[in-house]
């Protein structure tokens, strides 16, 4: 089966075509490099530079006409999108439009749409937060993954396409960019391991829902099956504040670095976890990799010891 994986030269999205070159599928990476790398690119992929939104993409989709489409491209920089809406929507709304128009007119059979937990649920009533949680998003990038999520489904009715939006957590592990705003466990391993100082925003207390990226992977190959659709929260359905997380990180860096905390960010969530019991349930998926685990990985990567 041929399955083409939009953003596949960036963090989440090599992991995944490194996964899927691996089980045998025959996969093509779109992507404009614009935020992913090509050393990134799995060399059995065919990679084609292209962004979203223009007509590059309908050329990859009638020359290639893959079976399945695993949507990652986006704009991923929550402060960017509260800076700069229209940007954000552009790629993450108009792109992904272009994205479901050619799956249909190309005759793609399913498509699996990158969406986000944290983001489209907002502040939350219930932790950990299910898939029937109010969806309320405080950013211009929730909203327009939210969106995402509401034309996938549209396509989905009209054409009979197979639709599966997976609303991550917070995705960490080898390859993420710590430059970028999302990354905090890159950022702070980062800083860690070149001695620097890594500065804690408010008090720390703020809670995210850390989930490595092998499992995310994994919640992909779940989903993949014919008859599979609907949405699906992937995460650990644990909270780790961020306090815990630098702790973790200092301990396998530079155990004598002190916390140093900043002026808190305005706006910022301040609890964030989601309940993944559906996808448990119904595929038999489940986070296998620890937190510690995790970090260490990620933190041997940075090294230049890690794959």
């Amino acid at each position: 089966m041929k399955i083409l994986v939009t953003g596949g030269a960036g963090f989440i999205g090599s992991h995944l075509v490194d996964r899927l070159v691996q089980e045998g599928y025959d996969v093509v990476v779109a992507d404009n490099l614009s935020t992913g790398k090509r050393k990134n690119i799995n060399k059995a992929a065919n990679f084609y530079k292209t962004d979203i939104q223009g007509s590059g993409l309908e050329r990859v989709f009638r020359k290639e006409r893959p079976a399945m489409v695993m949507h990652l491209a986006a704009q991923m920089d929550v402060r960017r999108s509260v800076a700069d809406p229209t940007y954000d929507a552009q790629i993450n709304i108009l792109g992904t439009l272009n994205v479901l128009a050619q799956a249909v007119k190309h005759g793609t059979r399913k498509v699996i749409f990158a969406s986000s937990g944290g983001a489209i649920y907002g502040e939350q009533e219930v932790f950990p937060a299910s898939e029937t949680h109010p969806l309320r998003p405080l950013s211009p990038y929730g909203i327009s993954k939210l969106s995402g999520e509401h034309y996938l489904f549209y396509y989905q009715a009209m054409s009979g396409m197979q639709a599966v939006s997976l609303r991550f957590a917070n995705v960490y592990g080898p390859r993420q960019d710590p430059e970028g705003e999302a990354g905090v466990v890159s950022i702070f391993a980062q800083k860690l391991l070149h001695g620097e100082q890594p500065i804690i925003n408010g008090n720390g207390r703020q809670t995210r829902d850390f989930i490595f990226v092998d499992d995310i992977v994994e919640a992909h190959l779940a989903v993949m099956g014919k008859e599979v659709q609907g949405t699906y929260n992937v995460g650990t359905g644990k909270e780790t504040t961020v306090n815990e997380l630098f702790r973790t990180l200092a301990d396998l860096t530079n155990p004598q670095c002190k916390e140093l905390h900043g002026p808190a960010k305005k706006g910022e969530q301040q609890r964030s976890v989601v309940d993944s019991t559906k996808l448990r349930r119904e595929l038999g998926w489940d986070n296998k990799v620890s937190m510690r685990d995790g970090l260490s990985r990620t933190v041997d990567f940075f090294r230049g010891t890690g794959a």
